[in-house]
């Protein structure tokens, strides 16, 4: 079993930026896929990032892609999340998540899930 806790959010300006960090519990994170996934105020919690095991392989939303960048460090358990030229539509409460089945945009293959760090974005 695996427990996370996101920190590192907080309210920027637009432009700005914001490194998301997840730590995760336990001796087997490095066997896991890692995801970001968000959900703003009204809306369905949608998928931001993912990335492999072993760090090899990412994958990100359009609406975040050339901005977004995630990235792990095993030994540190930790995935992060850094955001550049972050935008008022951005603004979301964002969750990080691990897989035992491969990384990829669905929430079902995710079965364990951080109790979410708020991101906020003025104009």
């Amino acid at each position: 079993q695996v427990q996370l806790v996101e920190s590192g959010g907080g309210l920027v300006q637009a432009g700005g930026s914001l490194r998301l960090s997840c730590a995760a519990s336990g001796r087997t994170f490095s066997s896991y896929a890692m995801g970001w996934f968000r959900q703003a105020p009204g809306k369905e919690r949608e998928f931001v990032a993912t990335i492999s095991w072993n760090g090899d392989n990412t994958y990100y939303a359009d609406s975040v892609k050339g901005r977004f960048t995630i990235s792990r460090d095993n030994a540190k358990n930790t995935v992060y999340l850094q955001m550049n030229s972050l935008k008022p539509e951005d603004t979301a409460v964002y969750y990080c998540a691990a897989s035992l089945y491969g990384s990829g945009y669905r929430e079902g293959p995710y079965a364990y899930w951080g109790q979410g760090t708020q991101v906020t974005v003025s104009s």
